[in-house]
């Protein structure tokens, strides 16, 4: 019986291979055979895609890793301070460090849109050539206007954090967007803590000088500008290149369909031409995204979660832009063994990145409590910052500091979720950018009034108060 049976599958077998043309001939019929053949290539196509955007992915976050390594940037305001540069506290205050404000503003619109337009890769390498520029200035300039232009690059490297946070959505599936936004994060945490950590064994316990951590540091950040040539370059980003690949990828599908119908070509290229004249920078995904911005403030949700991103990150970059000043003030070491601002550092990222990480596990109706939790988390914030601003110890000054900042990081990923969980990617990352840059004008105008020179030049116990209003 088995025998009879496997005789008869192969006859049907045989039988569906056959066909009979017009003339009664019977031929063979092959696309059963071309069918399986084209499937086993779309697998080992995805299988190949599978293996690029994995590999693409680790290189991006050992990158990541890799151009936080700088161990010299927790001591960065103690070397100006520092009898090898002899700057006083007054310049560094009110000359030097509000440059950042200034650059980080007036370069972020443009670092934005360049960011997409180019795909990515070429802001990542002029952030890394600004990484080098900065602490060549800070081992070879000695005078204000040098450190000042230092100061302009810092703020240059801000700006082009974006290019980081996005780049990674550009070479990876939607399916996985939230696993690898995570492994990216978690790659520039690591680079922050290792680094700080590096600097303050270096400072401690081997006893090395300033100018020679600033030297470690420009070998590392040069190390990151050769990683950064190597980086894959997308193929399309979130709103230029977007539209411009689809463009692309119709153009080939109607030239294929001009070549199966031959007497349809002239028509559809005559079709193709007009809609092709009919498209313009009007209908690019950017502008469309900017028509719809307007209806965004008209959610309550979406509008409270964006105010306080304005106005908590524009009190959180103060206070880390300062707070080095305000610890020299409050605890002037005679011996760089003696400060821990690498130590702190570490501390505070770390527990930022625990909170960050818990932030993702809490649940609670957030449309019934949202309020309540903003109101609570920023008081708390408000305590540390007065109990900094009158505290004469430096370790009371150290632990607000940690807690300041992991509150700070406790509520950026609910932010994150509350705001995209609405909208579409592409929205979304125009909100994002839009509220950062309001902040960074809220930011600014601040430093013009209260910290510049040319303003009411407070000194940095006067700022902290300024903040708290």
């Amino acid at each position: 019986m088995v025998e009879v049976n496997t005789c008869n599958e192969r006859t049907e077998d045989v039988k569906e291979d056959m066909r009979t043309d017009g003339s009664g001939h019977t031929v063979e019929n092959v696309a059963p055979e071309l069918v399986s053949h084209e499937t086993k290539e779309d697998l080992e196509t995805q299988t190949q895609k599978t293996r690029t955007w994995i590999w693409s992915v680790v290189y991006l976050c050992f990158y990541g890793f890799m151009v936080q390594l700088k161990p010299g940037e927790p001591f960065i305001t103690p070397y100006l301070l520092s009898t090898e540069n002899n700057f006083t506290s007054e310049q560094v205050t009110n000359e030097i460090i509000p440059v950042l404000s200034y650059s980080y503003m007036s370069v972020l619109v443009p670092v934005f849109l360049l960011t997409d337009y180019l795909r990515y890769k070429p802001v990542l390498v002029l952030q890394s050539l600004s990484h080098v520029s900065i602490w060549l200035l800070l081992l070879l300039g000695t005078s204000l206007l040098e450190m000042q232009f230092m100061e302009f690059f810092y703020g240059l490297t801000m700006a082009a954090r974006v290019a980081y946070s996005s780049y990674i959505f550009s070479l990876v599936p939607a399916t996985v967007y939230q696993r690898v936004a995570s492994y990216s994060r978690s790659s520039v945490l690591m680079g922050v803590f290792t680094s700080s950590v590096l600097g303050q064994i270096c400072v401690s316990l081997g006893g090395i000088s300033y100018r020679t951590l600033s030297a470690v540091s420009l070998g590392l950040v040069t190390f990151g500008l050769l990683l950064s040539f190597c980086l894959p370059w997308p193929k399309r980003s979130l709103f230029f290149n977007q539209a411009r690949l689809d463009e692309e990828r119709k153009e080939a599908a109607q030239s294929e369909l001009a070549r199966m119908k031959p007497e349809e070509k002239d028509g559809s290229m005559a079709a193709q031409g007009s809609n092709h004249k009919s498209s313009s920078w009007t209908n690019s995904v950017f502008i469309q995204m900017l028509k719809e911005l307007k209806n965004v403030v008209k959610v309550p949700s979406l509008r409270l979660w964006s105010l306080w991103w304005v106005f908590n990150s524009t009190g959180y970059y103060l206070v880390v832009f300062y707070v080095h000043i305000l610890w020299n003030e409050v605890y002037p070491a005679t011996e760089k063994i003696h400060v821990y601002n690498g130590a702190v550092e570490s501390a505070s990222t770390l527990l930022g990145a625990i909170t960050s990480f818990a932030a993702g596990y809490v649940k609670i109706r957030w449309n019934l409590w949202s309020e309540l939790v903003i109101g609570l988390i920023t008081a708390a914030q408000a305590g540390l910052l007065l109990l900094m601003g009158i505290t004469d110890n430096i370790w009371v000054c150290y632990v607000a500091y940690a807690l300041f900042r992991g509150f700070y990081q406790f509520l950026v990923p609910i932010a994150i979720f509350q705001i995209a969980s609405s909208l579409t990617k592409e929205l979304c990352a125009l909100v994002f950018g839009v509220n950062t840059f309001l902040g960074t004008v809220l930011k600014t105008i601040i430093t013009i009034i209260v910290v510049d020179k040319r303003g009411l030049a407070l000194n940095v116990h006067s700022q902290v108060c300024k903040i708290l209003d």
